[in-house]
């Protein structure tokens, strides 16, 4: 009975340890991914093509406020055509939940995105609610979906 109870014991201590290693990897990547969104945002920004064509996977779907979706060649595209115009990226809110010993992360978050001003000389601010899958593959991170909705002013 002493034995079965020790065997219990370490059993039960075996599966913390491999809950706990789990969200180690699990809380290391979220923080990757925390940095490497607000990276991309400044990418966006300084239209650092390099670094989004590393950031977005080719079978990227990116999803813009008003629905028209892009695949990644589309929508580093429409940065370069001015179609997409970021002139400032400012976190409100980011929520990152990594999955998967830390080979997935789902992000949600609140951003305000400051394009150039109307043609009265009005700021032109958007505010935007926003969801990220991000996978980890031999790439490194990358951004395998955006979906975006715009909020009330």
């Amino acid at each position: 009975m002493k034995q079965l109870l020790t065997l219990a014991l370490i059993f039960v201590l075996g599966l913390a340890a491999v809950a706990q290693t789990t969200n180690g990897k699990n809380d290391k990547a979220a923080k990757e991914v925390e940095a490497l969104e607000r990276l991309r945002f400044e990418a966006q920004v300084k239209k650092d093509y390099p670094f989004l064509e590393k950031a977005f996977a080719d079978d990227l779907v990116y999803t813009h406020s008003n629905g028209k979706q892009n695949t990644k060649t589309e929508y580093i595209q429409s940065i370069r055509d001015g179609k997409s115009v970021y002139d400032k990226i400012e976190v409100e809110n980011i929520n990152v939940r990594a999955y998967n010993d830390g080979k997935a992360a789902v992000v949600n978050g609140q951003i305000n995105i400051y394009q150039p001003n109307k043609p009265d000389g009005s700021p032109n601010v958007a505010h935007i609610k926003y969801v990220v899958v991000q996978v980890k593959n031999k790439q490194g991170w990358q951004v395998v979906l955006w979906q975006s909705q715009k909020q009330a002013s």
